[in-house]
């Protein structure tokens, strides 16, 4: 009896400088298919259960904008409109950023309660309304007149679940601009003194985009930096600025909810 072995039964093995055998070919073909087809289908599968980031951006179709109004700096410069464009209606309160990661808090130091004319193109989500300006004074310039009293009311004591988010990339200079990817791109804008904006689950007075604040109506609260972009519970007192809705938080009732 021969222990002869027939060569022409071997299976098939792969050499990196040889030609693949037909029947490794075939397998490694399919392989591959099922491998790529497997992480398209996970793919599409992990995008379907994100939320729907919805219609935002800079809105370059409006063309530029320039609106007169009153500045206020605290917590973060707002104008309050006094007299609109096509866009930016006169009585909205909007709030306004430099460009790139970059607020105007400089540029508005000297502004803080006068008129001023501010210059630029519209970020959107919703009703949330951003002004990024021009350089200079071609973005931001003292305005003739005298700037009226404006109102602010006192709306209480709330408890809200969000969160919080750089203004800017949430109002579409980034999408989606929130969640935990996010994080280290929104805590860079707002170090850089772009405005802080809490998302709340469910509406308030009709609004679902507050300004942040701390207690004292200053800017956001140190504290508050580690939870961006966390889905938290979190205390605080609420202002109405017209139609921009400011939530003064307390930190110490920040709670990281499941």
């Amino acid at each position: 009896m021969s222990n002869h072995k027939d060569e022409s039964k071997e299976d098939p093995f792969f050499v990196g400088y040889l030609k693949v055998p037909a029947g490794l070919g075939r397998f490694l073909l399919t392989a591959c298919i099922v491998f790529v087809a497997g992480f398209a289908g996970a793919g599409l599968l992990l995008g379907a259960t994100q939320d729907d980031p919805g219609a935002a951006g800079f809105r370059f179709d409006y063309g530029r904008q320039t609106v007169t109004g009153v500045v206020e700096l605290k917590p973060y410069p707002l104008l309050r409109v006094l007299q609109g464009s096509e866009q930016i209606k006169a009585g909205r309160t909007i709030m306004m950023t430099g460009q790139g990661k970059s607020g105007i808090m400089a540029r508005a130091g000297q502004l803080d309660g006068k008129m001023a004319t501010a210059s630029g193109v519209v970020l959107k989500r919703g009703d949330l309304d951003m002004l990024q300006l021009r350089g200079g004074k071609n973005g931001l310039s003292a305005a003739g007149g005298t700037a009226p009293a404006v109102a602010t009311r006192q709306l209480g004591r709330w408890k809200m679940a969000g969160e919080i988010c750089d203004g800017k990339c949430l109002a579409g200079a980034m999408n989606p601009g929130r969640g935990l990817a996010h994080k280290a791109c929104a805590n860079l804008c707002l170090l850089g003194g772009i405005p802080p904006v809490f998302v709340s689950s469910q509406k308030v007075e009709g609004s679902e985009f507050f300004l942040v604040a701390d207690l004292e109506g200053d800017e956001m609260p140190q504290e508050a930096y580690d939870h961006v972009g966390q889905f938290i519970e979190v205390e605080g007192d609420l202002e109405s600025r017209g139609d921009m809705m400011v939530f003064k938080i307390d930190p110490s009732t920040i709670r990281v909810l499941p």
